[in-house]
């Protein structure tokens, strides 16, 4: 665990423009690109449908790193921590705002606590189902019944959907070691998506972002993640598409070229591929996210993770100003951002307000 100074204003970017990006998407993400340009207009969707409203995705991307900052304090703190059973234990909060009552997805959990406990899930604009992912559901509800999470190596299906890489993003916080970095977003995944492709996607995503807070270049950035990307077993799938989209972004594909070359998003390595493309072919954040959204596919997913990838190069001020304006729960992914340039920063709090803010389970 290496300590770092993140930079603020590419923390906030990374979870601010991937909320953006989901916003963006979450009108059209089951449309065709013939659809979305019947409603509206040959160029596609130009901005929010009605407003910026979030989805399951942006939801379980704070989950994620409301998890990791209570692993890290913990750690800090000198208990004895599973990280993985931390991140388990943010995944089954998420599934409590899903309409689920807490004694019965809490499991284990709640047979420690009678309330799910820490400070994001007091914010009751997360209690909202946004089109939450069937596989992450059924993954989450498994554990309710088993207790034991699942791993790369104890696998609890073969799905390869996008749900374990578009929350991955704040993996990029947790430490300096890329090889580190992958294994938990890897690990992270793998409790609701047993396929390597649905788990490795999430590593890649993961390892280019914190290069990219350390001023790496985007380019550079996806060289180091595919260095540790062929360190795993079952890499070919994701390695192949990965090389597909970044050979293919300095043409700056149409959405037919896109679902021709890339595919529609709704797996790992799909998601992934497109969210890299337009991010590599975009000028501005303007560009990259209409680019990532506007196609017949998964639109919310690969928005959230190309705004992941845009906002961790470029920092907050890339984002366009109407867009935050209308964010849904702006301020809690900005609170929660900020916090977390403290927690995994040289200089943590330590008072009891800080740890009943984040518990260290």
């Amino acid at each position: 665990m290496t300590r770092r100074s993140l930079p603020p204003s590419k923390v906030l970017g990374t979870m601010l423009a991937g909320a953006v990006g989901d916003a963006l998407g979450a009108s059209i993400e089951f449309d065709s690109i013939e659809g979305i340009r019947q409603r509206y207009g040959p160029h596609g969707l130009r901005d929010y449908a009605v407003n910026g409203d979030i989805t399951d995705d942006t939801q379980m991307t704070l989950f994620t790193l409301e998890g990791l900052i209570r692993a890290h304090a913990g750690l800090r703190r000198g208990t004895a921590i599973d990280l993985t059973m931390v991140i388990q234990h943010a995944y089954q909060r998420w599934h409590h705002t899903q309409g689920t009552p807490w004694e019965r997805c809490g499991g284990v959990f709640a047979q420690q606590s009678a309330e799910p406990d820490g400070w994001l899930i007091t914010n009751q604009g997360l209690f909202h189902r946004r089109a939450p992912g069937s596989t992450c559901l059924a993954s989450l509800r498994a554990f309710m019944n088993s207790g034991e999470p699942t791993t790369p190596d104890r696998r609890i299906n073969d799905s390869k959907g996008c749900g374990g890489v578009m929350r991955a993003a704040p993996v990029a916080f947790w430490s300096e070691d890329p090889a580190e970095i992958f294994d938990i977003a890897v690990r992270s995944a793998a409790l609701t998506h047993g396929h390597p492709s649905g788990f490795l996607s999430a590593g890649v995503l993961a390892v280019v972002v914190s290069e990219l807070l350390e001023g790496t270049a985007l380019p550079d950035a996806i060289t180091v993640a595919r260095e540790h990307l062929l360190r795993w077993d079952d890499h070919q799938e994701q390695l192949d598409i990965l090389d597909k989209a970044v050979e293919l972004s300095p043409h700056k594909p149409d959405p037919e070229t896109i679902a021709a070359e890339l595919g529609g998003g709704w797996v790992g390595e799909e998601a992934l591929a497109i969210a890299v493309c337009a991010a590599l072919a975009a000028d501005d954040m303007t560009e990259g996210l209409l680019m990532a959204v506007n196609h017949s596919g998964d639109s919310d997913s690969t928005g959230a993770i190309c705004g992941n990838i845009l906002g961790a190069a470029w920092g907050i001020d890339a984002i366009p100003a109407a867009w935050l304006a209308q964010l849904e729960l702006r301020e809690v992914v900005e609170r929660l951002s900020l916090d977390a340039v403290v927690e995994f920063g040289p200089k943590p709090l330590r008072d009891a307000a800080w740890y009943a803010r984040y518990p260290d389970w």
